[in-house]
């Protein structure tokens, strides 16, 4: 899980104050989720125990490339999330960050960050 958060927050454009921010991981076997970015073990403890639920070495998974697993946790995980803009500033709570979450990498992701403004 790795925290984007910053690098989200210097895409707001600079001239906008409130709306809307859309962020979506264009990948199948990579998610996006809102946690806590306080203690690096709410990390760890998520990974484990998605881990737990979908090990890799299912013998019922039938995709060829061996990777089932990524694609089942990124589909729990989720592709996209949206985040309040106010102030110019996502609008996040004290203990929360966005992470990509990768589950079959390292790989060079991609992510698409839309802004909506409020009229």
């Amino acid at each position: 899980m790795l925290d984007i958060t910053s690098k989200i927050n210097k895409l707001i454009p600079a001239d906008m104050q409130e709306g809307v921010c859309c962020v979506f991981c264009t990948h199948t076997t990579a998610g996006l989720t809102v946690n806590e970015n306080a203690d690096a073990d709410v990390r760890y403890d998520v990974v484990h125990f998605l881990d737990s639920l979908v090990p890799w070495d299912n013998p019922s998974f039938r995709h060829s490339e061996g990777n089932s697993a990524a694609h089942i946790k990124s589909s729990m995980v989720g592709f996209s999330q949206t985040i309040p803009v106010r102030g110019g500033k996502l609008s996040l709570g004290v203990w929360q960050g966005i992470y990509l979450c990768e589950f079959d990498g390292p790989r060079v992701r991609r992510l698409h960050v839309t802004f909506l403004r409020e009229r």
